[in-house]
C-alpha cells in the first residue's frame, strides 16, 4: 500500500431511491450535504443494483460479484468476506458503525472494530442479537419502536408503515448511527495507518419514521406522486401480482401494503420517506464536520451509496423485489477532498459493486482478477466517461417474492426482465417509456430487442463464471 493512501469514508443507506437527493432530482427535500457531495464529486445517476434486496446487494457489493456467484441470494443468507479484509491487510484500520447486514450480524468481515446497528425491525437472525442500538436504548431505560407495538394502533393497517418516531430524536436509528459515528472520529485517537469507516444508516427503509419535527415538516410538502393505471397492472407477470397480495397478507418491516392505497396514504408515506432521507444527510453533514474538525478530511474520499431503492406505492408496489427503476436504480458518489474528481455527473451505465474495485483502486491496491465489478476510477477523471454496455440484477425467489429466479438486463434503451422456466416477462422501451409503463414483452416490433437481450444474458452468464473460476476454486 502506498504511504499516500488516503482515508476512505464509505457511507451506505439502505433503500435509497435516486431520486431522494435534491441535487440529482426535482423533489422537494432538503439535502445540503448529500448535494455537496453530488455536485463536488463524480454523482453516477445511472448506477444499478446487482440484487433488489439487502443482503444480496450488499455481499454483491462488497465481495465484487454477483449474486449468483456469491451464491448469497436473500436475506439471511450467511455471508463473512469480503474486500475490506484485503484493506486490513494493507494496513488500513477499518471500521464499520452501523448496518452492513453480514450473517451473521457481528462477523468481523475485515473490520478492526464494529460497532453493529442492524434493521430497525429485524427478524432474520438465527439467533436473537442485541446491537449496539438495543444497548443504547437500555442504557436510557427504553425499548425501540417496533413491529408488535405499531401493531397495535388502530390505523395499523392504513400507515403504509410511516410512524412518528416518539421517542428522544437522538434515539432514533439514523440519529444514533449518525452520532455514534461522529462521537467515534471524535473520541478515538488517530490510527497509525489510513482510515476505511464504513457508516451505515439503516433508513430510510422501512419503517418510515421521522421524528415529529420532520413529519410535520415534510407533511405539509406536495410531492409528485405518479398514478397506478389498469394498464399497468395488467401488464404485469403473475409473480408480480402475487408479490402485491402478499406484501397486503403480510407486514413485513412494519409496512401492510394497500391495493388501492388513497392519495393521503401514499403522500404521508413518501412524506415520512423523504423527511428519513433529510435526517440522515443532516448526520452526514455532522460526520462531515468531525471528519474535518479532526483532520481525516486532508486527505479523504468520500463514497456515498444506497444498497437498492424503495417502489414507495410507485406500480402498485411495496418496499424493493422488483426490477423497476423506482427499486434498481440507486445514488452513486465518489467525492474527494483534493482535486482528483472531475465534479458533474456520471450518465454511463454502471453497476453498485463496482464500487468496490474503485475503493481497492484508491486505496492504491490492486483488485482481484476474479472480481465481476470494474473500477470506475477512469470515470472520476472523465466526465466524458460512457461506462458499461449493459447492466444485470438477479433476484431468486424467497418467500416473497414468489418465482424460482428473475434476472434483469438493461442496456440503457430497453430493460428485459426474465422469469425462469416461464413464458412470461417484461419488456420496456425506456426512452419512449420512461415510466416503465407498457410492457412490450409479446410485442412484434419489439422482438429483435428481447432476443438481443436474452442473447445478453447467454453470454453475461457464461462470461461471469469463467471470470470467477479462481474465486469459485478458492472457495470450494
Amino acid at each position: 500500500m502506498p504511504a499516500d493512501s488516503p482515508n476512505i469514508v464509505f457511507v451506505l443507506t439502505d433503500q435509497q431511491r435516486l431520486d431522494s437527493i435534491a441535487a440529482l432530482s426535482d423533489v422537494d427535500v432538503d439535502t445540503p450535504n448529500l448535494d455537496r457531495l453530488a455536485t463536488e464529486g463524480a454523482a453516477f445517476t445511472n448506477c444499478h443494483v446487482t440484487a433488489p434486496s439487502c443482503a444480496p446487494s450488499r455481499a454483491s457489493l462488497f465481495t465484487g460479484l454477483y449474486p449468483h456467484t456469491t451464491g448469497i441470494h436473500r436475506n439471511g443468507d450467511e455471508w463473512r468476506h469480503g474486500w475490506v479484509e484485503q484493506l486490513s491487510e494493507a494496513g488500513y484500520h477499518c471500521v464499520n458503525v452501523g448496518k452492513m447486514h453480514t450473517q451473521p450480524y457481528e462477523t468481523p468481515m475485515g473490520f478492526d472494530e464494529r460497532y453493529v446497528v442492524e434493521n430497525k425491525d429485524r427478524y432474520l437472525s438465527d439467533r436473537y442479537y442485541f446491537d449496539e442500538w438495543d444497548k443504547g436504548l437500555r442504557a436510557r431505560g427504553l425499548v425501540k419502536q417496533q413491529r408488535e407495538q405499531y401493531r397495535e394502533r388502530e390505523d395499523y393497517d392504513e400507515r403504509l408503515g410511516a410512524f412518528r418516531w416518539e421517542l428522544p430524536a437522538e434515539t432514533q436509528s439514523d440519529n444514533f448511527v449518525g452520532e455514534f459515528a461522529r462521537w467515534w472520529v471524535d473520541t478515538k485517537p488517530e490510527p497509525d495507518g489510513p482510515l476505511f469507516l464504513q457508516v451505515g444508516f439503516p433508513g430510510p427503509h422501512p419503517p418510515y419514521d421521522p421524528t415529529p419535527a420532520y413529519a410535520a415538516e415534510y407533511l405539509d410538502r406536495s410531492f409528485t406522486i405518479p398514478p397506478v393505471t389498469d394498464d399497468d397492472l395488467d401488464g404485469q407477470p403473475p409473480p408480480l401480482h402475487d408479490l402485491r397480495e402478499h406484501h397486503a397478507d403480510v407486514d413485513h418491516d412494519s409496512v401492510v401494503h394497500r391495493l388501492d392505497p388513497t392519495d393521503e396514504q401514499r403522500h404521508r408515506q413518501r412524506a415520512f420517506y423523504y423527511a428519513n432521507v433529510a435526517m440522515i444527510d443532516q448526520q452526514v453533514g455532522h460526520l462531515f464536520d468531525a471528519l474535518e474538525e479532526n483532520g481525516y478530511l486532508e486527505d479523504c474520499i468520500i463514497v456515498f451509496a444506497s444498497d437498492h431503492g424503495d417502489m414507495l406505492g410507485d406500480h402498485g408496489h411495496s418496499q424493493k423485489w422488483t426490477m423497476y427503476d423506482e427499486s434498481v436504480r440507486v445514488p452513486a458518489i465518489v467525492w474527494a477532498s483534493d482535486d482528483s474528481v472531475v465534479p458533474g455527473e456520471r450518465e454511463g451505465l454502471c453497476q453498485l459493486f463496482d464500487l468496490g474495485p474503485t475503493v481497492l483502486e484508491l486505496a492504491g491496491l490492486e483488485p482481484p482478477e476474479w472480481m465481476q465489478a470494474t473500477s470506475l476510477v477512469p470515470a472520476l477523471t472523465d466526465a466524458s466517461w460512457t461506462g458499461r454496455d449493459v447492466v444485470f440484477a438477479e433476484q431468486a425467489g424467497d418467500g416473497i417474492l414468489e418465482t424460482p429466479y428473475m434476472t434483469m438486463v438493461f442496456d440503457g434503451q430497453w430493460k428485459l426482465v426474465h422469469f425462469l422456466d416461464e413464458p412470461f416477462g417484461q419488456l420496456f422501451d425506456t426512452v419512449a417509456d420512461p415510466d416503465e409503463t407498457t410492457n412490450r414483452w409479446d410485442d412484434p416490433d419489439a422482438m429483435a430487442a428481447k432476443r438481443r437481450l436474452l442473447g445478453e444474458f447467454r453470454d453475461w452468464r457464461i462470461r461471469s463464471q469463467l471470470q470467477a473460476e479462481e474465486w469459485a476454486t478458492a472457495h470450494r
